[in-house]
């Protein structure tokens, strides 16, 4: 192989933004790390190059161990997406730049010069200066003096986002022919698509500091493992429906499974993942996600007329006219036991939408307008098994704890999750024994858990976790003394929501969902929903205003309220809605007090500049004064900073 990373890891400020990624590149192979800004593909790159050191795991380059050397010692060639060239040298001069320092003969390096020239197709500007020259010219001079000095790597960090279209492309062809023809193996991050799938003989997906997946362009295309690279990788339609013995039931769509659809890359411990009909336990799953792509899409003006099985009859939306295809939008009413996830759906919408593509020739045979309606068939489609929850329990052997794990392996079960308990702060043999008391109480009818101890502090320990995989959902007694404080510090750890447990109680059968219009608010009920569908719970959406005569107030409220019950409904969770005035903890606890709720929803406040969520003030008050029922916190994915109370509801 000639490039090797094992367990590479990359933290700033204590957060990892290249989070434990191994990859093995074949020689002579063109490697394309993908992702959107700030994924973590550019710093991979710069720490293969040198140009950043690693906190963890090792670089091997046709192995060499290269993790500590400097770069001008690891035989690398790099271009920037900026080029970095010398403005006050030559075009020949920057091209023997990185030959000169290495004592490279002088004939020999005019020879190989006017080689490099040539391949680009800069013959006869070498003395021409950088400034003289247009960007994709710039562009070719770069990648010649990174070809100079017969690297055995070649990295490129968007070499061509800066170019337009048409240079773009061209300079991507030339590019694949001069690597086929020096063979050197290369690695380009990019977060351009197209660009992606013609240059790569292979890529990965990076989402998040990890590396998501890898595979050949048209396998992760056509069958990705994941619902990020199913989105990711150009347009998809990816909805949620049921399984049904052998087979994917897609609304009227029933499709067996006849060979294994998961994805292209394998798990860690090389084994081939379950079908996505069949999770890790014994029972079937009973979810499942579809993708189909556009070009799957078939239309007819009637059903007998589709040449794949008919899904349902729907509305042209929209049209757009992109060269050789015709790109359009249509809206299906909804089907009972499907959830759309792409495209989406506007908050409080059961719409289906479905994107499709068609040539010329089918425009031709079937001419459509927006507002016409249409027969729409799928001709494949590809299941992926449905990641499901992650939970993590925390527990140190208190009463709290106890309930917490509990209540966690209560939810765990009906939701089939998985999960994790991690022990802390008890010694060693007393703590062996709690795990095992935990796992023997725990293990029948989940769909995975671990049992793990740790000598670190518990919001230690979970930053380590988290790391490690993300989480959901953490579960955690509350009601010690410094439990705010905990509660705080363990949502500074990752994307996770929290789940406070003060006392044992069962799953929940009735939650209180309090919240505010706007953006976060959707966050709280759209988790909320999720959570609570597997307990079979009802819930009750409450606003709060601060003016009882507020009119104007009380009537957004409503109208959100309402939107929140019809996403709640496609969750299949019955709800109703309550609006109430005054202070927004007293309102919540004589809520609480006036009916049978088991758990209470409260949305957090988004973090600070400095990432920090701070759960003093609203937040606060409300777990003082109502200790009778868990508390899911739901953090918002909103990145904004938001304040608690606004001009006509409270956030919670």
């Amino acid at each position: 192989m000639s490039i090797v990373l094992e367990h590479l890891t990359k933290r700033y400020g204590g957060h990892p933004v290249v989070n434990d990624v191994s990859l093995e590149i074949a020689d002579g192979e063109f490697f394309v790390l993908l992702g959107s800004s700030g994924s973590g593909k550019t710093t991979v790159l710069n720490m293969v190059a040198g140009l950043t050191g690693s906190d963890q795991g090792r670089i091997l380059l046709h192995d060499r161990d290269v993790t500590g050397l400097p770069t001008q010692e690891r035989r690398v060639g790099m271009v920037f997406q900026n080029y970095a060239l010398f403005q006050h040298m030559s075009v020949a001069d920057n091209i023997e730049f990185g030959m000169t320092l290495r004592k490279m003969d002088k004939a020999e390096r005019r020879r190989w010069r006017d080689e490099l020239l040539e391949m680009v197709g800069l013959v006869g500007l070498g003395q021409r200066m950088p400034r003289q020259l247009s960007g994709g010219q710039q562009q070719r001079v770069a990648r010649a003096r990174a070809l100079a000095i017969k690297p055995d790597v070649l990295l490129l960090d968007e070499p061509l986002g800066a170019l337009d279209a048409k240079i773009r492309l061209d300079l991507r062809r030339a590019l694949r022919n001069i690597q086929r023809t020096l063979g050197v193996t290369t690695i380009l991050v990019t977060h351009d698509q197209e660009e992606a799938f013609e240059l790569a003989d292979r890529l990965g997906v990076m989402s998040f500091g990890r590396l998501l997946e890898v595979g050949r362009p048209e396998a992760l295309y056509q069958r990705p493992r994941t619902e990020f690279v199913a989105t990711f990788l150009g347009a998809a339609n990816l909805l949620v429906g049921r399984c049904a013995g052998d087979a994917v039931q897609l609304g009227p769509v029933r499709t067996p499974i006849t060979r294994r659809l998961d994805g292209p890359s394998q798990p860690d411990n090389g084994q081939p993942h379950p079908g996505p009909c069949h999770d890790r336990g014994a029972r079937p799953a009973q979810r499942v996600q579809v993708l189909f792509r556009p070009e799957d899409v078939v239309l007819a003006d009637d059903p007998s007329l589709l040449t794949a099985p008919p899904f349902g009859q729907g509305q042209v939306e929209q049209m757009v006219f992109s060269g050789a295809l015709q790109r359009l939008r249509l809206r299906l009413p909804p089907l009972a036991g499907v959830r759309p996830i792409a495209p989406p759906v506007a908050f409080g919408d059961d719409t289906i939408y479905i994107e499709a593509v068609r040539e010329q020739a089918d425009v031709d045979r079937l001419p459509l307008q927006p507002g016409e309606r249409v027969w729409v068939g799928i001709r494949h489609f590809h299941a992926l098994e449905h990641p499901g929850l992650h939970f993590l329990l925390l527990t140190d052997g208190s009463p709290q704890a106890q309930a917490a794990l509990a209540l966690g392996g209560q939810l765990a079960r009906l939701a089939n999750a998985r999960a994790v308990v991690l022990g802390y702060g008890l010694p060693g043999e007393a703590m062996q024994r709690h795990l095992q008391q935990a796992k023997e109480t725990l293990g029948s009818g989940l769909a995975a858990l671990e049992v793990r101890a740790t000598t670190d502090p518990p919001a230690r320990a979970v930053q380590r976790e988290v790391e490690r995989q993300p989480y959901d959902l953490i579960i955690l007694g509350f009601g010690q003394p410094h439990s705010l404080e905990l509660a705080e510090s363990l949502l500074q750890c990752g994307e996770h929501h929290l789940l406070l447990t003060p006392r044992a109680q069962d799953a929940p059968t009735h939650a209180l969902i309090a919240v505010t219009t706007g953006e976060p608010g959707k966050d709280d009920i759209l988790f909320a929903g999720r959570l609570v569908r597997h307990a079979g719970a009802s819930a009750t959406l409450m606003s709060v205003v601060e003016q009882a005569d507020d009119l104007a107030a009380r009537q957004r409220a409503e109208r959100f309220l309402q939107d929140g019950i019809r996403s709640l409904e496609i969750l299949g969770v019955p709800a109703q809605t309550a609006v109430r005035s005054g202070v927004v903890s007293k309102a919540i606890a004589h809520e609480l007090a006036a009916n049978n709720y088991d758990l209470l929803v409260l949305g957090t406040p988004l973090a600070d500049r400095d990432g920090y969520i701070s759960l003093k003030g609203v937040v606060e008050q409300v777990l003082s004064e109502t200790t009778t029922c868990a508390t899911l916190l739901v953090r918002s994915q909103q990145t904004a900073p938001r304040e608690l109370i606004a001009i006509d509801t409270v956030r919670l």
